[in-house]
C-alpha cells in the first residue's frame, strides 16, 4: 500500500501512467544500496552536477518551446501551465543548489589552516 502511494506521489502531469512501472523498477534497486547509486555507475561529483545543470536547461527550453505552441495555438493551456511549473520547480531547486554550493565555499573559506 505505502510503495503504491509513493507511485503515485512520483507522477507528474505531464507523464503517463505507464512510466510508474519502469520508475519503480529503478528506484528500487538504487533502494537497496542508498548512496552507491553514483558510485556503482563510475559517475563522478562533477559529472552529476552537470548532468542536472543539462537537465534543468532543457527543462526550462523545453517549457519555453511549449509556451511558444501556447501562443501559436497547437497546445492547451494546461500543458502549458504544467511545464512552465516544472520548470519553475527546476529553477527553485538549482537556486537551492547553488546556495547551498556558495554557502558551503565561504565555510571552507573561513576554516583556519
Amino acid at each position: 500500500m505505502i510503495s503504491s502511494v509513493q507511485n503515485v506521489s512520483n507522477l507528474s502531469m505531464t507523464r503517463a501512467l505507464g512510466a510508474v512501472e519502469t520508475e519503480n523498477s529503478a528506484s528500487s534497486s538504487a533502494a537497496t544500496m542508498p548512496g552507491t547509486a553514483g558510485a556503482a555507475n563510475g559517475m563522478s561529483f562533477a559529472s552529476v552536477m552537470g548532468n542536472m545543470a543539462s537537465d534543468a536547461v532543457n527543462s526550462l527550453k523545453g517549457a519555453e518551446s511549449m509556451s511558444f505552441a501556447g501562443i501559436k495555438g497547437t497546445a492547451t493551456t494546461r500543458e502549458v501551465v504544467d511545464s512552465m511549473l516544472q520548470a519553475e520547480q527546476t529553477l527553485q531547486t538549482a537556486i537551492a543548489i547553488r546556495d547551498k554550493v556558495v554557502s558551503a565555499f565561504l565555510e571552507v573559506t573561513k576554516m583556519q589552516m
